[in-house]
């Protein structure tokens, strides 16, 4: 067996390395081999006397990785030092001793709330860029279970509780409590009453409790072990958890769902992957395997799982409000973020209207450019021009205007009749043309088409710069700028689908800020929230909201609208992954990132199978042939993709296709070794497929 304990307290000096010299004897007379680690220490020799006292074998440098002189608090002891805590140091001692024991116990520094770093960066891995980094932090980092110590006596109900609630706040597993006797004497009423109220008001198992010892440095371990016989409950420590069979979760699924986008008799026949957990740029699966998510949760996720300060904020609202209705009330999580979104966007769009995806952002921008002519008495303006290979989302007013058969064909019956224009593919231009002439011919036909009958037109809705689910097609530079010139003059409103492209996926917060454009509508999605919880926008300039401004006997109000408009906790989320793109300067930090992926992608075209690489930011199409020369596509039939993402999970790693295009979008906190785990993945999965 292979486990790990880290064990904390209420506070200092309660007797952490107590419970640990203790806790470790036990298991030793029981057979295990116990490991310890003290990852930081300030003052005092508890490293060593853990080494001495379990007569363990590993250097104390493996056992403390990082010491100060001055029994401080660590971020003081260790910057009047003039050094840090080396938490990627920690980590890689913690996996080297985890290793070469059957069972390793983690002495914490003081409770889960002391800072090891402060004002600070330090990159470990699995996670982002941290600051102000506590001992709960490198817990998480550590994915272990947490044993909480605590002492006997008045006060201690409120100590351990306030840890308990600590530790499930950050998402820890806590094994237990162990209580230390710290006094000798009778017990009195607290100290016999703590265990019981402790177990029923925390809800966590009581491990037992330590007598009390005058002298425990004196003694060695056979006698801890005869003193604290049956005093702490061992079993309860080790067992095996008892969690649902993962036989037991993959039959419920097959049983019970259907998944979206899925064949669900490939689905039915195959082994689902179900995931549990997640950490960084990190999915952990109910096997216990961890990938890295190299498609960021299907385009949304941005700064990493379980970041600390989208947490933070989510409990925080939930303590104020979770929901109200947004007809006819409003709250004040949803109009402060309104406002930072009208501060971020293009210049010139002023009106928030919030919904539930990306499908709704996009029928919202649809509903209110049509009902705007209407309103203002064009009402010859119905018409509604998208791009041949377009793709604006699932609802059916968003399916009336996607141009990708394989999704849409099916409802043709159900949806509006739209026009559609050509637009300059490179890889597939038709009969060998190129750039910049195919451009120049796709944007005269879109210009005859606007002259000829702008006056039936209402709207004209693109994916800027990057058509994401026809296969990651880039757009050629300055082409948007001159389709918003071209509206503009034909007084076609101009609707930007961001709902893929936004939130730093290109390298710039939105799409239109590569050009300076500003759309008559901004639909924004999948990253509003950091890909916590599903939230959608559309923002609009002052003049379409004017042309809604009537008298109520007119009934020409928006009658749009969704339950959850507005939800206060999906606001929250979005606010602090702003705030963080701001603190953390993500767009900056990006731009590194992105010159390293567009040189390493280079690489794939070693492969024959490789026909075409696209990027634009951090929004990467591998495209797969069947003959690079002559572009021929492999049948639908062999599922190429689908095989490719397959076999990449045997190499860690999370990917979703496009047809035989190979998606890679991870998330902009991913490190620049996590880039090259995902490109070495990858380009070994589709070696072997292809």
């Amino acid at each position: 067996m292979k486990k790990s304990f880290f064990i904390t307290a209420t506070d200092t000096g309660v007797g952490k390395t107590i419970a640990t010299a203790v806790i470790g004897a036990l298991l030793q007379a029981k057979g295990f081999d116990v490991g310890v680690m003290k990852p930081v220490q300030c003052g005092g020799r508890d490293a060593q006397f853990l080494k001495d006292f379990l007569n363990i074998s590993d250097s104390l440098e493996e056992i403390n990785p990082c010491a100060a002189q001055e029994p401080l608090s660590p971020h003081l002891a260790f910057s009047r030092q003039k050094k840090n805590v080396d938490v990627k140091k920690i980590i890689k001692n913690f996996k080297e001793l985890q290793s070469h024991h059957d069972i390793l116990l983690i002495e914490g520094a003081g409770g889960l709330l002391v800072p090891l770093l402060s004002f600070s960066f330090c990159l470990v891995e699995r996670s982002s860029i941290k600051e102000n980094y506590f001992v709960l932090d490198l817990v998480r980092d550590l994915d272990v279970e947490l044993i909480i110590v605590s002492r006997l006596g008045l006060g201690t109900i409120n100590h351990t509780l306030l840890t308990i609630n600590q530790a499930r706040d950050a998402g820890l597993k806590i094994k237990g409590i162990v209580f230390n006797t710290l006094k000798p004497g009778a017990p009195g009423l607290p100290e016999q009453t703590n265990l019981e109220t402790i177990h029923r008001l925390g809800k966590v198992p009581v491990l037992g409790t330590i007598p009390y010892f005058s002298d425990l440095p004196a003694m060695n371990a056979p006698q801890i072990v005869q003193r604290c016989a049956n005093k702490i409950n061992l079993k309860s420590l080790i067992s095996p958890e008892q969690k649902l069979s993962i036989s037991h979760w993959e039959a419920w699924d097959k049983k019970y769902l259907w998944h979206p986008f899925t064949q669900m008799q490939d689905w039915l026949r195959d082994e689902p992957l179900v995931m549990e957990e997640a950490q960084g740029c990190y999915l952990k699966d109910t096997h216990g395997h961890w990938y890295l998510d190299g498609v960021s949760s299907l385009w949304v996720n941005v700064h990493g799982h379980r970041k600390k300060e989208i947490d933070c904020a989510l409990k925080n609202q939930i303590n104020r409000l979770s929901h109200s209705t947004f007809l006819g009330l409003s709250n004040t999580t949803a109009i402060q973020l309104a406002k930072k979104l009208v501060d971020i966007t293009p210049q010139g769009l002023e009106k928030v209207f919030y919904s539930d995806n990306g499908s709704t952002s996009v029928e919202v921008a649809l509903k209110m450019a049509y009902q705007y002519w209407q309103n203002t008495g064009q009402t010859k303006k119905t018409k509604i021009v998208h791009l041949a290979n377009s793709y604006h989302g699932d609802t059916l007013g968003s399916v009336s205007v996607g141009g990708i058969a394989l999704f849409h064909k099916v409802y043709r019956e159900l949806t509006f009749e739209t026009m559609a224009v050509q637009f300059p593919d490179f890889y597939r231009a038709p009969n060998g043309k190129k750039y910049p002439d195919h451009t120049e011919e796709c944007f005269k036909t879109m210009e005859d088409l606007f002259q000829l009958k702008h006056d039936s037109i209402a709207a004209f809705i693109v994916e800027p710069l990057v058509q994401g689910a026809a296969g990651m097609i880039v757009w050629p530079s300055g082409l948007l700028q001159r389709i918003a010139r071209l509206c503009q003059r034909y007084d076609i409103l101009l609707i930007a689908d961001e709902v893929a492209t936004g939130f730093g996926r290109t390298g710039k917060m939105f799409a239109c800020d590569h050009e300076g454009v500003t759309p008559d509508f901004l639909c924004l999605a999948k990253g509003l929230t950091g890909g916590y919880l599903p939230l959608a926008a559309t923002l609009t300039t002052k003049r379409i909201f004017a042309g809604f401004l009537f008298d109520y006997k007119d009934q020409k109000t928006f009658f749009h609208g969704h339950t959850y408009t507005g939800n206060p906790l999906a606001c929250a989320a979005a606010l602090a992954n702003l705030e963080i793109f701001e603190k953390e300067q993500t767009l900056r930090h990006l731009q590194p990132k992105i010159k390293y992926l567009a040189k390493s992608l280079k690489k794939f075209y070693n492969l024959p199978s490789v026909g075409d690489i696209r990027q634009k930011g951090f929004m990467v199409g591998i495209e797969l042939v069947q003959d690079r020369r002559t572009k021929k596509p492999y049948p639908w039939e062999e599922r190429i993709g689908v095989r490719v993402c397959q076999e990449v999970r045997r190499y860690g790693v999370i990917l979703r296709p496009l047809g035989n295009v190979i998606v890679l979008m991870p998330p902009l906190a991913i490190t620049i070794d996590e880039i090259d785990q995902l490109l070495q993945a990858t380009y070994r999965a589709i070696e072997k497929v292809t």
